[in-house]
């Protein structure tokens, strides 16, 4: 440890690891020269080849090779190309000398016999200060020139000081504030990337230059790693003795590790033969009101060793309290198999979870095994309608198991088995995971036991179709989708307006793909498995006019009606699918409780990564109806006019557009829904006014300084302004809905965790952060009481935005809405 300027400075010496010299290719940056091949040996017309890429990585110490080159996988996905690939050489961090190079040489395999050499550049493993280099390092290669591991090298990757400009200094930063040299600040942190891509932007277009960067990541050590021979003595000089009373700073090698003593202790107080004691063991006042607090922490709390010492202490005490089953097995040892035994013995007996907390043991917090089956075995008995709540989430637990053929996968697929709405969504959603390489294995996995075990069904007794119909009738879907894709692909070429798009779609759909005007075969519709859809009405089918043109398509149904769907094309809307989920689970969790907000959980599903459907819902946007009707109340007395009625319309319809409007001010508040606008506000003719498009979520917003309520001044005017009966008749509602869903909170929480591992953006970004941020939300550290009155004042500054004599941030909230 050496002191400077008063910060104490720790390291490793090189010579005491004895680890694997690691670091990861992650990928190509820049422009490979467009090269043409010709077809044939005698046709002489030429194709853009597509380049397939490896990268070879070859130790050099004291310029002399050491062990043999490693190479990575081919890739040729690019541009970028990208390998994120973990390399591991024989040689350990203990050999290396202060000279000791990297040398990684870009190869191109496409060419043929021959192998078509990229470039190569070099790097030293420790910098001019004798430490190991870690973190993110950008290589300049040399074009056409392989690596050279001589010392000097001839291929260095580090720019030249003279050639570095803001670029350079820039990545510089971003590799210390990665490195956890840089003091995290989010908010500034958000605002300085966002410059900083301008930055690149501008100077990649100035320079237009024509470099190719190998980016590699080496691995980062606790503290730094100084390089020192191994065998050497390592003296520090020893201070001159001070007259004065100097404090001199000593490293303790041991801060921050486990304390031998301490941990013996806690074996001891854990220990088995304590359990005939534990047995007997009550807690006193003070220790019983620290377990009822425990027990009342949200899931993403962590617990401290002392809460989780008291947890165990009272194990036996805490059987009968369902609740306190997840909290215990928190605190389990599970690498101590004497305890991990004892612990699943007693999860045998405890008082039986409910299914929320059933769904907190398959979150990747818990890996066992036996605590992964007992949770099954609690979700065994949620019914059909509750079990559809919480498919989307059972799906991405499969990532969490520990095998291809989990406890949960046949679940799943025996649940669907006696349910065909199940086994259709149960189908798209294991479908649309299949183009994720990580878990693509195991998601297959799971699709081949659906299909093997629904093929195998006999026809039902009550005359059901058999289990080879039932397959065929959900694959029927998937050529559905497919044949919509083309469609799509075909009315996007065509030149003109929207009109001429519609009058193509219709053209195609009466002539070359009549056979999708009258299904040979009823199918079921992908978004209402248990709606038969028998073909499309060409004359009802239309387009949106927007940049990625939707459908918007009606289909016949057999049972003589017809039901719209709108199919997109080039866009995710699998954030769509988990934000209309929640909203839906939330309309039934104030339904359990008698509040109907008449809310509109109109189904959306995600049939791939940048496609899916959604269900139709006939209704006009406020900017619409502003447009034409000048108010909302206007375009309501248009459809139910009463004289005597609140504004002139019907009691009734003002107060489902008053209920509407507090179910969705308080499911936007929580779920942080962002990008808020009068275009994606609709109305339906009943007064339901209802929300649409969640691109952004968890508070991520496009614009700045979001208001916390999504209110617009147009909504507050149709409740007759802030000063009437029917706006106090609405923060009522607001206040009861948000204390409702309070009490759901552990659900809405564990639902969020179990999707950490999927590819939603907003989700995916920081899964541990955006779920902190909804738990923010529910204000879990205050009273129903408290509550009421935190969310009427939230509602007051975000309406009294919306008038005039406002401050200056009050001023930024209704300045969002323009």
């Amino acid at each position: 440890m050496k002191e400077m300027s008063g910060n104490e400075f720790r390291f490793f010496l090189s010579c005491d690891i004895n680890l694997p010299v690691t670091f990861r290719i992650e990928r190509l940056e820049g422009n490979l020269p467009s090269v043409k091949s010709s077809i044939s040996e005698f046709d002489y017309t030429t194709e853009e080849r597509r380049a397939e890429l490896y990268v070879e990585c070859a130790l050099f110490i004291d310029g002399a090779p050491f062990g043999l080159p490693t190479r990575t996988r081919l890739e040729s996905t690019g541009p970028s190309y990208c390998w994120n690939e973990l390399i591991t050489l024989s040689t350990k961090y203990r050999d290396l000398t202060a000279h000791s190079q990297l040398a990684l040489t870009v190869w191109d395999v496409s060419c043929g016999k021959d192998e078509g050499l990229i470039g190569g550049a070099t790097i030293l493993l420790f910098s001019s200060k004798k430490q190991l280099k870690t973190g993110k390092q950008k290589l300049r290669l040399w074009p056409g020139k392989e690596a050279d591991g001589s010392f000097p090298t001839a291929t260095p990757g580090k720019v030249p000081r003279h050639e570095r400009g803001e670029l350079e200094r820039l990545e510089k930063l971003v590799n210390k504030y990665e490195r956890g040299q840089i003091q995290r600040v989010d908010w500034l942190d958000r605002l300085t990337f966002k410059a900083m891509e301008k930055i690149k932007e501008r100077e990649s277009c100035k320079s237009g230059s024509s470099h190719l960067y190998l980016v590699v990541d080496f691995c980062s050590f606790e503290h730094r790693v100084v390089f020192q021979e191994s065998g050497a003595n390592f003296f520090l000089p020893s201070p001159p003795i001070a007259s004065t009373n100097e404090l001199v700073i000593v490293w303790d090698p041991e801060v921050g590790k486990m304390n031998p003593s301490e941990h013996k202790q806690l074996k001891l107080a854990r220990s088995l033969a304590r359990g005939i004691i534990d047995r007997d063991l009550k807690p006193s006042n003070n220790e019983r009101k620290s377990i009822q607090r425990i027990l009342k922490y949200p899931p993403t709390r962590i617990l401290s060793g002392d809460e989780k010492q008291l947890l165990w202490k009272f194990r036996f005490s805490l059987m009968s309290e369902k609740r306190a089953l997840t909290k215990f097995l928190r605190c389990v040892e599970w690498s101590d198999l004497q305890e991990a035994k004892q612990a699943l013995e007693l999860m045998g007996k405890w008082e039986m979870i409910d299914v929320c907390d059933a769904l907190e043991l398959l979150s990747p917090v818990f890996e066992s095994e036996e605590v992964r089956a007992y949770a099954v075995s609690v979700l065994e008995r949620a019914d059909d309608e509750e079990l559809q709540c919480y498919l989307l989430q059972l799906v991405q637990a499969l990532r969490f198991e520990r095998s291809d053929k989990s406890r949960l996968c046949h679940f799943l697929v025996q649940r669907s088995l006696s349910n065909i709405e199940l086994a259709s969504f149960l189908r798209w959603y294991v479908t649309v995971e299949l183009n994720d390489p990580a878990y693509a294995k195991r998601f297959y996995c799971t699709y081949e036991i659906l299909e093997d075990n629904m093929m195998k069904l006999g026809a039902g007794a009550n005359g059901d179709e058999d289990g080879l119909k039932l397959w065929q009738s959900l694959v029927r879907q998937t050529e559905l989708t497919a044949q919509l894709c083309l469609i799509m692909r075909d009315v996007r070429t065509v030149r003109g307006g929207t009109q001429k798009k519609i009058e193509k779609l219709r053209q195609l759909l009466s002539g070359l793909l009549s056979e999708l005007t009258y299904f040979e075969e009823p199918i079921r519709s992908p978004v209402a498995p248990g709606v038969l859809i028998t073909g499309i009405v060409p004359s009802e089918s239309s387009i949106f006019k927007s940049a990625l043109h939707p459908l918007r398509l009606t289909f016949r149904t057999a049972s003589g009606g017809s039901c719209k769907i709108i199919f997109k094309k080039g866009d995710d809307i699998r954030q769509d699918q988990l934000v209309v989920q929640m909203v839906s689970l939330m309309d039934r969790l104030l339904k359990l409780e008698n509040l109907d907000l008449h809310l509109t959980p109109y189904r959306v599903l995600a049939t791939g990564q940048d496609e899916g459907m959604l269900e139709f819902i006939p209704s006009s946007s406020l900017a619409q109806i502003l447009s034409e009707h000048r108010s909302i109340i206007s375009y309501l007395q248009k459809f139910h006019p009463d004289e005597h009625g609140p504004f002139g319309i019907t009691a009734t319809c003002l107060e489902t557009f008053i209920k509407s409007c507090a179910g969705y001010s308080v499911i936007t508040y929580i779920l942080g829904i962002g990008d808020r606008h009068l275009d994606n506000l609709l109305l339906r003719d009943d007064g339901r006014l209802f929300h649409v498009d969640f691109g952004f979520i968890l508070g991520r917003d496009p614009k700045p300084f979001p208001p916390p309520m999504k209110l617009c001044k147009e909504m507050v005017e149709a409740m007759g302004g802030a000063e009437s009966p029917y706006y106090t008749r609405f923060k009522s509602y607001c206040c009861e809905a948000y204390n409702i869903l309070r009490k759901s909170s552990n659900l809405i929480l564990n639902l969020f965790h179990l999707m950490a591992g999927s590819n939603i953006p907003d989700i995916a970004s920081d899964p541990e952060k955006g779920i902190l941020k909804l738990q923010e939300k529910f204000k879990l550290d205050l009273d129903d009481e408290a509550c009421i009155h935190f969310f009427q004042d939230l509602i007051n500054e975000s309406v009294s935005a919306l008038f005039p004599q406002m401050v200056e941030t009050i001023h930024r909230w209704a300045q969002y809405w323009r």
